[in-house]
């Protein structure tokens, strides 16, 4: 039962990360610059593990001993619902995919951190991500679930940036794709209904 709710918690982390915003850009150009890695990996990861533990352990506590845990659950699911439909209509659309041939970020490790922070810590969508929806899907979950349901959705983090930024020169060729694009968009979308499925269900 743990290992469910840890991959849950992957699960909705990873989906949430997959859209590609200009965090994610970032992470990647930098990868395939391949200066400051593993410093802007750490970074990102680390932040994210951070408002995920807030978001899980202060939010979702929080909403869970006012008796509004249902409400934050509901909110979730219908967003998670209604993200998934654009990823569906972004894939029928179709994209331009990701420039990946703007200027590289190779600046000091100094001004690559304080970028890498900014990216991380002034993206809105960051909080709304990692403290209210994966907060809100451990509302309902106590105890040693509530550390799983953590531990899985930190982790999906540190997969995703680590592998994204050492491993961008290898799909350097397929990221600026349309036709890629469509996939991920495609599974994004399908990964969103079910862990909105398994928040509704559980």
């Amino acid at each position: 039962m743990l290992l469910a709710h840890a991959l849950t918690g992957f699960a909705l982390s990873l989906s949430l990360i997959l859209a590609i915003g200009a965090q994610n850009a970032f992470v990647l150009r930098q990868g395939l610059s391949g200066r400051h890695v593993l410093l802007v990996c750490s970074i990102c990861s680390i932040s994210d593990a951070v408002l995920i533990i807030l978001g899980v352990f202060v939010v979702g506590e929080l909403v869970s001993q006012s008796g509004n845990a249902d409400i934050l659950e509901i909110a979730a699911v219908a967003f998670l619902v209604v993200y998934a439909l654009t990823r569906f209509r972004a894939a029928y659309a179709g994209s331009s995919g990701l420039d990946v041939n703007s200027p590289e970020y190779s600046e000091s490790a100094f001004k690559v951190s304080v970028l890498t922070m900014g990216f991380t810590w002034l993206n809105p969508h960051v909080y709304l991500d990692t403290l209210l929806l994966i907060g809100g899907g451990a509302a309902g979950l106590e105890g040693d679930e509530r550390v799983a349901f953590a531990a899985g959705a930190a982790l999906a983090s540190f997969v995703f940036f680590f592998s994204l930024g050492f491993g961008a020169r290898s799909i350097s060729h397929r990221i600026s794709e349309p036709r890629t694009w469509k996939w991920i968009d495609a599974g994004v979308g399908i990964t969103m209904l079910l862990v909105a499925m398994g928040i509704w269900l559980g």
